[in-house]
């Protein structure tokens, strides 16, 4: 059976070779000459290496990194990866409507989207599937889970949960549907007059979905608008060309692809009137801003409909197509750039050297070159879109996070919502000293980690010195730091009280609100959305911006 693969392979590459006569001259030889290479090499390979090889495998391996040497974006997309390429695409799949992954080496529901099947047949967070159609999940991964959980709409599924405070696991049957997810994470009021939005992808649907969502916030009251674009990694452009239409007038040029062949090189306007094209406008903006959300903020702010909060966007100005191959299987292959209305070019100068999260790096002031918005301001390109009014992400001590990736917020999250059967709504929740130092109470018996970079960083100097024989004329300072970090760590839950309740809120939120409630508590807690209240609320500023 393994020759017949091989074969079937083999006889497609060399089908390759004689598929290139259109390109003529020297270039189709040396696609030939290369093609009848690499099947040579994996005959030989295929018969002489010592183990057993795997076609798939080996093939699959060779055509991903020949890939990644072109840009980051370019990929191979097998049978087996289609279905999840086309949810990412149209944020539809057939399952159980939860996130589900790992807490204490545990899978564990993390959330249940509102009105699905998990949701109704009354999943909770927190609660750990043991097994799913009676079939053991120890050992399986991740992939493999989700794969067990998706389905045929209508089909049924048993999952075998344990749940926090019931003695013994228990049977859940539920019937799997269609599952449509939401572009519009949340909208709601910030206050009496300033609406808000926060849209998480560019799947289908996003531009009505934005258009539904800003209505509904006009008709409550809302005279001005915040659309949150942050960590929204983009998707498709016909959505970016939809969304960017809600705020800005028909007729006006949204973006332009340009490429190596012809029918890549289009312009894109905005097919109908604007929902609303006066309204005061404010989007935020992250590193992780990406793709078509960075369109819809470089037009925004091309044609000086609002004000950018925040920090430089991620810089992926590349347009990507999806070409048919054989056996069901997709090359998703870049074929052109995008260009917003100021003639800027969203992609980062250099797309191999980024920072560790992917995003742009800094650009030298050489390197960048200037254009004007539609008022004459001006604006730069060299990757990704600078903000108008720049503001630092809140940051977390290293502490807080260990407190956080051990699941110890997690955890308690659950026992607080097993108590108390109800909360207030999420923006009047709050939890009261005495609940804290119950928190602090229940920490202190739990055994954990709390490490630092600064217990990391006194290891490494005491490695060092025992490896450079010195360790003997610095172990007394040596035990003074530990001792110093050891107090540390004890005020820890008091130096750094605020930052936890904030994050114990949120989490004790989402048990009894879920997405959208844990969105709705952050907002008066959130630097970039108080930043930007502050901005609406002053009309003189806000016009200032735009103008100068």
């Amino acid at each position: 059976m393994k020759r017949i693969v091989i074969g079937v392979v083999g006889v497609a590459l060399l089908a390759g070779l004689f598929s290139f006569t259109w390109l003529g001259g020297d270039h189709s030889f040396e696609i030939s000459r290369n093609l009848n290479i690499f099947t040579t090499l994996y005959r030989e390979l295929n018969t002489h290496y010592v183990d057993e090889v795997s076609s798939e495998k080996l093939i699959g391996d060779g055509i991903e990194a020949m890939l990644k040497s072109l840009d980051p974006y370019a990929a191979y997309i097998s049978e087996n990866d289609i279905e999840d390429y086309r949810t990412a695409t149209t944020g539809e799949y057939g399952g159980i409507g939860a996130i589900v992954g790992q807490r204490n080496r545990a899978n564990t529901v993390i959330m249940p989207y509102v009105g699905y099947p998990a949701h109704t047949a009354g999943l909770k967070i927190g609660d750990e599937i043991l097994e799913i159609d009676h079939q053991n999940l120890e050992n399986k991964t991740s992939t493999e889970i989700s794969e067990l959980l998706k389905g045929q709409p209508g089909s049924e599924i048993v999952l075998r949960v344990k749940r926090y405070g019931r003695d013994k696991p228990f049977d859940v049957t539920l019937t799997r549907s269609k599952i449509t997810i939401d572009n519009v994470m949340f909208y709601g009021m910030y206050n009496e007059t300033i609406g808000f939005i926060k849209l998480t992808d560019f799947t289908t649907d996003a531009g009505s979905e934005v258009k539904n969502a800003l209505d509904s916030l006009k008709s409550a009251g809302a005279t001005k608008i915040i659309l949150d674009l942050r960590d929204n990694p983009g998707g498709l452009l016909d959505e970016a060309v939809k969304v960017a239409n809600v705020f800005v007038e028909q007729g006006k040029e949204v973006v332009s692809t340009k490429g190596k062949m012809a029918s890549w090189n289009k312009t894109y306007t905005t097919p109908y009137a604007s929902a609303d094209n006066d309204i005061p406008l404010v989007v935020l903006t992250s590193r992780a801003t990406a793709s078509a959300a960075e369109i819809v903020s470089g037009v925004v702010q091309d044609y000086d409909r609002g004000v950018l909060v925040g920090t430089r966007t991620f810089g992926k100005g590349l347009v990507q197509a999806t070409r048919p191959l054989p056996y069901n299987s997709q090359l998703k292959i870049t074929t052109a750039k995008y260009y917003i209305p100021s003639g800027r070019c969203i992609q980062a100068i250099d797309y191999s050297h980024r920072n560790e999260d992917g995003s742009v790096g800094k650009i030298p002031d050489s390197l960048k070159v200037a254009f004007k918005t539609s008022k004459g301001r001006t604006v730069y390109d060299g990757g990704g879109i600078e903000p108008d009014i720049p503001v630092t992400p809140q940051k977390f001590s290293n502490l807080l996070y260990n407190m956080v990736s051990q699941n110890l917020i997690f955890d308690y999250a659950n026992e607080y919502a097993f108590n108390h059967p109800e909360i207030p709504a999420p923006r009047q929740f709050e939890l009261t000293d005495a609940e804290y130092i119950e928190f602090v109470t229940w920490v202190k018996g739990k055994e954990f980690n709390l490490s630092s970079q600064m217990d990391d960083a006194i290891k490494a100097l005491e490695e060092m010195a025992k490896k450079e024989k010195y360790y003997e004329g610095m172990e007394p300072t040596i035990e003074k730091l530990k001792a110093k970090v050891s107090t540390l760590k004890e005020n820890y839950l008091e130096t750094f009280k605020d930052d936890i309740k904030f994050m114990l809120e949120e989490e004790i939120v989402s048990r009894y609100y879920f997405h959208t409630g844990m969105m709705e508590a952050s907002l008066d807690h959130d630097p970039a959305v108080l930043e930007a209240a502050k901005i609406l609320a002053d009309t003189q500023t806000y016009s200032k911006i735009l103008n100068q």
